[in-house]
């Protein structure tokens, strides 16, 4: 399982809420993206807790998408970040990045400058 710190706003009017901390990143046995921030203040679990089932967030898009839905944003993620997820896919489903454009683009971003 992949994980990777980022900052989580709420986008609601009147909710200036932030969670420099939240975790964004790809988990292979559900097969999904999860994103987790603003930790409860009673128990372990994030208030905010996206991709906890089977397939539920295929790609960012859709876990950006969910985010949006209940209230909070996580984007933009760096293009190195979401190289980083890409690929934590890949590896995980056993297939390498495609000699594609987005492969090109996604080795070129993971090469040392």
């Amino acid at each position: 399982m992949s994980r990777y710190t980022i900052t989580v706003t709420g986008t609601v009017t009147g909710q200036d809420r932030s969670d420099p901390d939240a975790v964004i990143g790809y988990d292979p046995p559900l097969r999904t993206y999860f994103l987790q921030a603003f930790p409860h203040e009673e128990t372990d679990e994030p208030g905010l807790w996206l991709g906890t089932h089977d397939r539920a967030f295929e790609t960012l898009e859709d876990l950006h998408r969910a985010a949006i839905s209940h209230g909070y944003d996580f984007m933009p993620l760096s293009p190195r970040l979401a190289a980083k997820l890409a690929d934590d896919k890949a590896a995980a489903s056993g297939r390498p990045m495609r000699d594609t454009i987005f492969g090109q683009v996604l080795k070129n971003l993971n090469q040392p400058k």
